[in-house]
């Protein structure tokens, strides 16, 4: 994987990075796991404006994951790595032994042509699903389960992993992206290697423009806004702002607002770093 700086040629492609591209394999998506994918513009069931700074964008369609990879000893064959709009990561496209087609999340280095499987026994190999009771230990994994058979929910955006720490009993010491150490059942899947698309972190948009192409709208910064709007807005001139905080009044820059009685807080060994 590369980026690529742009000639500014535009006032838009000045400081624009875009990235090469270089594992994709085809621009075609597999039309039989699309699904319409329709916008809200921040609304809720009545109309109403509950996110700011959400509207516009391309029209997308969404491809279905298979998050839970429980299609277990079948041997699957990567056709594509492909691009998806709906995530950083870029997905790949699989063709089981019994002819059924699935998007998998892709790990850095799957290539296509490769065999990947998931389940009990499977040698732990880039882009295989494993219990992590079988993932040897000090291995990095993504696409990590909270609880069995739910499928993915941790480590699955660009260039994310875990490391597996340690086993005791029936957990399993993992440590996550955002550097906190937590248990988690051995009973749970993860997927051996990274998460492709490492250099997502590396990209530059360019201009507003893009942004809005992707969805999002100019957000006004709080200490430019009236005291009635926000508690940091108001003030003659510059000096105004105060202690950073949200739109509520919630502290930000090192205020913990993580329940103190949440029921998973005794899986949490090291929290996540500040």
């Amino acid at each position: 994987m590369s980026v690529r700086k742009l000639k500014p040629i535009t006032p838009g492609q000045r400081f624009r990075v875009v990235n090469g591209f270089d594992a994709i394999t085809t621009d075609k998506p597999e039309k039989s796991l699309l699904a319409p994918k329709k916008r809200s513009g921040g609304r809720n069931n009545q109309g109403r404006m509950t996110t700011r700074n959400i509207g516009g964008g391309h029209k997308q369609r969404y491809r279905l994951i298979d998050f839970k990879r429980d299609k277990q000893g079948v041997p699957a064959t990567v056709k594509t790595i492909e691009y998806d709009p709906n995530r950083t990561a870029f997905i790949a496209l699989v063709y089981y032994a019994d002819g059924e087609k699935r998007y998998v999340i892709a790990q850095s280095g799957l290539e296509v042509g490769q065999t990947i499987v998931s389940g009990k026994g499977v040698t732990p190999e880039i882009g295989n699903a494993l219990y992590l009771s079988e993932i040897p230990l000090g291995t990095t994994i993504s696409c990590i389960e909270l609880r069995p058979g739910q499928g993915a929910v941790m480590a699955r955006s660009a260039g994310s992993f875990a490391q597996l720490m340690a086993r005791d009993g029936k957990y399993a010491t993992v440590k996550l992206p955002s550097g906190e150490t937590r248990l988690i059942l051995l009973t749970c899947m993860a997927t051996i290697g990274v998460v492709s698309n490492s250099d997502h972190q590396l990209l530059v948009s360019g201009k507003a423009g893009r942004s809005r192409w992707l969805g999002r709208r100019p957000r006004t910064r709080p200490v430019v806004m009236n005291p009635v709007d926000h508690p940091m807005g108001g003030g003659e001139g510059k000096s105004s702002g105060g202690h950073p905080r949200s739109r509520n009044g919630i502290p930000a820059k090192g205020f913990r607002t993580r329940s103190k009685t949440k029921a998973s807080n005794k899986y949490i060994i090291e929290r996540r770093k500040k």
